[in-house]
């Protein structure tokens, strides 16, 4: 959220702080403010205390309303820089790295420890030092005073350059890197700009690089670039190739250069940022094309981005792509409260080509702030850290980047533990202040206190990790408000463990008010966490006030199994028809302990029942069961039925036993039952079928042992269902049965219509027809007819089709048989002669010779051919002949 420029009075926090000492005093303060900063005078009179109520009470109000972190914290640069500036005043200040340099208005110049400590003091001038500059080794130090006075001398050692000019010097730049360089150069500004450097002789060399337009009030040095702001604008110069390339024209002209001096700072070698007034302006130094150099410079000057504040700027410095702008309230500002009138403001921004976006905005009151103007505060910062320093005649206050302890302390301050846990969490590595589990314990009290219970137990599991004392604190903090079961299922079950009372205590809770709960927490909890026979004896006791509840039976039976009583917990589940029960029997192989049992879990559940027995047959017979079983067919055919679809043969003893049951309890099964039992007495199953009068079963047993036309009569006579005495003609195949069939329905006209759409494929259709009298109407007889017309067409068609077939299959393989037998036969030194067993080859090759080849692949000498066969002019392999006539044959004819 980004806020205007306009300051709000509530946004101003006034800070006092007050030591135990009888002038109220503290020399030192640690700011850490958020939107707005008030560093107060700690010699403030009393009477602004009730002032001071009023304005922290109108900003908690606003904060209430705000959630906007702010994005630098502050501290005042103490130690030793209070016991300065009580006695003399600041007026520059240039840091490096690994100390800070501080130049006075009465001519002393300190080299401070980054907490504030002097390590140095150097007496340069009785008068004010207006510039100090350091390399980027902070081994030389350049000083200019306003008495004309110029040092450069080495930290480490005293030599260097000393003069005394007849005229201020405002400014001093040394080159970066001035201790490397061979040539030592520095840059000095008062009216003109002069550039010293080394020459061969050891002597200082001295150049005029600008003059003619008032006081030089600015320099700065990057690289190769040496910036110089005067009364008319800012200059660039190149040391490399000793030229000036640009001229930035200043634009409010109006403002006195000595009392809105500008502030120059680089942001990297190529960025220059410049400002002046209420005006800022950030410059890029570019390389220029070389087909448009000619008479210009190689360089040139771009300007990315301008525009204007609403107040004077003190000072300028980068904060990654952003800007820190340390502005003067303007005196007249109307929207500027009397109070707040005359106090620096250090604002980010987010520069924009034509314009600004701003990021953060802080108040600071430095002290004597209603003395100072614009040309009496600086911004310094150190580029290693993000560090800024705010420089003022009496105080200097240090800006830093806040850090993720600073994040996390206001997102707490906030009461928004959940993120700071978070950030905790993701930066541990980065916190210093702050630890994980406290920020937790914070987060957990925090949501007890809001009366968020189920969200305080969730994190515990988070926060508490395996620190077991904490555990049991907070379980019995939960137990004092009356929520163990918030906290239940979050507690440790794994490597740590609570005290066995802890987790019997939120049992017994649970027992009292929840039977459901306490039920789940103990399938969920493992039994190791608590003592079984404590529990045991408690839900013993429930029962007796309840004995049919089933839940209660149903989690004693579960820790009876915890404890490996497995008979008694095995009794509650048959008693209550629980579905665990086949669970608990296979996974602890209790079938001794149901072999007297099976008719309880079959009445239960039969599929699953049956299915249990079968599968372990090797732990409870068949004999087993079908004796258990004996009293309830039902069951017993259940059983058997199911035995005989897993093994037609497993239970043939019993196949007979089964006729009667198929027949009194399960018909539908009992015709395929007796197609695929062989082990089934037929006369005993016809008999039971006649019995029942079971038509189609009887049919399958007449004709199965073998009295089709009985069977066949039967279906006619009792089943009158001509489809099925034709498709029962056609299973036996049998042209006696057809005869049958014929004569039988020959009378009756339905049954000839059957025929004739069904038997053409099987009888001739004329035999049938010739038999039909004279003026009998018969139903359909025209579709008939011509159906049995198609149907002889259709088996000429598939004659024919086949004929084709087979006419085109022989070609095909006399063709490929023919070319098979025209290749050419290898015939080498490898090859012999199968009658002889010689090489087939003459070892002279000049020799005639003539060899038979066989397509068989067998080869002879001509002359240990046999004799030719039966038929004149074609002589055969006698060895294949051999193979197709019989043993022995072969060599017969060759004896011939």
């Amino acid at each position: 959220m980004l806020r205007s420029l306009n300051f709000l009075p509530s946004w101003v926090v006034e800070i006092y702080i007050f030591c135990q000492t009888p002038n109220l005093a503290c020399p030192t303060e640690y700011l850490l403010i958020e939107k707005c900063v008030h560093v107060v005078e700690p010699h403030q009179p009393k009477k602004k205390e009730k002032e001071t109520y009023h304005t922290n009470k109108s900003l908690q109000n606003s904060e209430e309303d705000s959630v906007e972190e702010p994005k630098l914290k502050y501290e005042r640069l103490a130690n030793g820089v209070t016991e300065i500036l009580q006695k003399d005043a600041a007026s520059c200040m240039t840091v490096h790295d690994k100390f800070l340099a501080l130049g006075t208005h009465f001519g002393k110049v300190f080299l401070l420890d980054i907490q504030g400590n002097v390590t140095q003091k150097f007496e340069i001038s009785p008068v004010r030092i207006n510039q100090i500059s350091l390399d980027e080794s902070g081994e030389h130090v350049g000083i200019c005073s306003e008495d004309g006075k110029v040092q450069v001398f080495g930290l480490y050692t005293r030599e260097g350059f000393h003069e005394n000019f007849d005229c201020p010097v405002k400014v001093v730049a040394l080159h970066p890197r001035f201790s490397s360089s061979n040539y030592k150069q520095f840059v000095t500004g008062g009216n003109k700009l002069l550039l010293y450097e080394r020459n061969w002789l050891n002597r200082w060399k001295t150049s005029t690089l600008h003059e003619g337009e008032g006081t030089i009030n600015n320099v700065q040095w990057r690289a190769n670039l040496i910036a110089w702001a005067n009364n008319v604008g800012v200059k660039i110069y190149d040391i490399s190739t000793k030229q000036r390339i640009t001229n930035v024209s200043r634009d409010n002209v109006s403002l006195r250069p000595d009392m809105y001096p500008c502030s120059l700072c680089w942001k990297d070698n190529s960025t220059l940022i410049i400002g002046w007034g209420s005006s800022v302006k950030i410059c890029a130094v570019k390389e220029r094309d070389h087909a448009e150099m000619r008479d210009l410079p190689s360089r040139y000057v771009e300007i990315v981005s301008a525009f204007e504040t609403e107040f004077f700027i003190s000072g300028l410095a980068p904060l990654a792509d952003q800007l820190v702008n340390l502005y003067f309230v303007k005196e007249n500002s109307d929207h500027v409260e009397e109070e707040f009138r005359a106090r620096p403001r250090l604002d980010i921004i987010q520069p924009l080509p034509e314009g600004f976006e701003e990021l953060s905005s802080d108040a600071l009151t430095v002290r004597n702030f209603q003395e100072n103007e614009c040309r009496d505060y600086r911004l310094e910062h150190s580029e290693g850290e993000s560090l800024f320093y705010i420089i003022s005649p009496k105080d200097i206050v240090v800006a830093k980047e806040r850090d993720q302890d600073d994040h996390i302390d206001w997102l707490l301050d906030k009461k928004k533990y959940e993120e700071a846990l978070m950030a905790a969490e993701i930066s541990f590595k980065n916190v210093k202040r702050h630890e994980v589990q406290k920020i937790g314990m914070a987060y957990i009290n925090h949501l007890v206190e809001k009366g968020d219970y189920d969200t305080a137990a969730r994190k515990c599991q988070k926060v508490l990790g395996k620190n077991m004392e904490l555990w049991e604190n907070e379980v019995y903090r939960f137990k004092t408000i009356g929520q163990l079961k918030a906290i239940s299922q979050y507690l440790p079950r794994g490597d740590l463990r609570l005290r066995p009372a802890i987790y019997e205590m939120i049992l017994n809770e649970f027992l009292k008010t929840d039977y459901e709960g306490f039920a789940t927490l103990i399938r969920e909890w493992p039994g190791e966490l608590y003592n079984n026979m404590t529990v045991v004896q408690a839900v013993a006791d429930h029962l007796k006030k309840d004995p049919t509840n089933s839940t209660l039976l149903t989690t004693l039976a579960e820790l009876y199994t915890y404890d490996q009583r497995y008979d008694r917990a095995l009794e509650i589940y048959l008693r209550l028809r629980h579905k665990d029960v086949y669970q608990l029997i296979h996974k602890h192989n209790l079938f001794s302990s149901i072999e007297d049992k099976i008719v309880l879990l079959m009445d239960f559940d039969k599929e699953k029942a049956v299915d249990m027995l079968l599968d372990n047959e090797d732990k409870i017979s068949t004999e087993r069961v079908v004796e258990e079983l004996r009293d309830r067919p039902e069951l017993l055919h259940i059983y058997l039925h199911k035995l005989f679809k897993r093994d037609h043969h497993k239970g043939q003893r019993y196949h007979e036993r089964q006729i009667g049951l198929y027949a009194e309890y399960d018909r539908p099964n009992l015709l395929p039952f007796l197609r695929d039992s062989i082990h089934c007495p037929l006369e005993k199953a016809l008999e039971i079928c006649q019995e029942r009068n079971f038509v189609e079963e009887t049919v399958f047993l007449l004709s199965r042992m073998g009295n089709c036309r009985r069977a066949l009569q039967m279906i006619m006579e009792e089943l009158e269902d001509v489809d099925k005495a034709i498709e029962f003609a056609k299973e036996q195949d049998d042209v006696e049965l057809w005869e049958d069939l014929i004569s039988y329905s020959i009378d009756k006209p339905p049954f000839i219509t059957g025929l004739l759409n069904n038997i053409g494929t099987h009888v001739d259709p004329i035999l049938l027809i010739h038999r039909i009298k004279e003026g009998m109407e018969i139903p359909n007889l025209r579709d008939s007819l011509v159906k049995i017309l198609h149907d002889y067409n259709l088996q000429i068609l598939l004659r024919e089709g086949c004929k084709k077939i087979l006419v085109a299959d022989s070609l095909s393989l006399l063709q490929k048989m023919h070319r098979s037998q025209m290749r050419g036969v290898r015939v080498d030194e490898g090859s012999i002669c199968e009658s002889c067993h010689t090489s087939i080859l003459p070892s002279d090759m000049a020799q005639n010779f003539s060899v038979a080849v066989f397509h068989c692949r067998h080869m002879f000498h001509k002359e240990c051919l046999p004799s030719l066969g039966t038929i004149p002019g074609v002589q055969f392999c006698n060895i294949c002949s051999a193979k197709r006539r019989g043993p022995g044959s072969g060599i017969l004819e060759m004896k011939k």
